[in-house]
């Protein structure tokens, strides 16, 4: 049965899984991320890390798209957060994929039942990309937001300073 599969090397797949959203960073922040484990001194690193492992479990346990939902955001806020493309900011997400195909490839293909599994599991992570690029693009739009009130707020004040905005109160 697949899920025993992916139980059984359940570690080594969340830790490439892991291994591959700190590679998308660039070098010393990477080298960061891996090195320092510290939660409280590598916040980031500890948010990719349970945020990972505990992703990896929900879709085992076939949870509600609330749950997945409620450990994705974390991650993916923070990808927002430091500029990443929609592409780079999910691009993990896609790696999961490939990943498990790594780990369980030969297993997985010696026998037909884990293939059709296979094929349903897949569909799970297809979901999960989606659900991972709504959450990415919610985040960048709050962002976008944020900005231009921060924005208006300046001009305004500019403008206050300057004597050419009356108050009406």
């Amino acid at each position: 049965m697949l899920i025993n599969l992916l139980e059984k090397h359940k570690t080594k797949i969340i830790d490439k899984w892991i291994e591959c959203l700190r590679n998308s960073y660039s070098g010393e922040t990477a080298k960061f991320l891996k090195s320092q484990n510290d939660p409280f001194a590598n916040p980031v690193g500890n948010t990719i890390s349970t945020g990972l492992a505990g992703l990896f479990e929900l879709i085992l346990k076939e949870a509600e798209p609330n749950a997945i939902k409620s450990i994705l955001d974390p991650v993916l806020r923070i990808r927002a957060i430091q500029s990443f493309t929609p592409s780079q900011a999910t691009d993990f997400l896609f790696s999961l994929k490939k990943i498990i195909k790594e780990v369980l490839g030969n297993e997985i293909l010696q026998n037909k039942k884990d293939i059709d599994e296979w094929f349903v599991f897949e569909i799970k992570i297809d979901q999960l990309i989606q659900t991972g690029f709504d959450i990415y693009m919610e985040c960048i739009t709050k962002l976008y937001e944020l900005k231009a009130t921060e924005m208006k707020k300046r001009t305004f004040s500019a403008f206050e300073r300057a004597g050419l905005v009356k108050d009406n109160t």
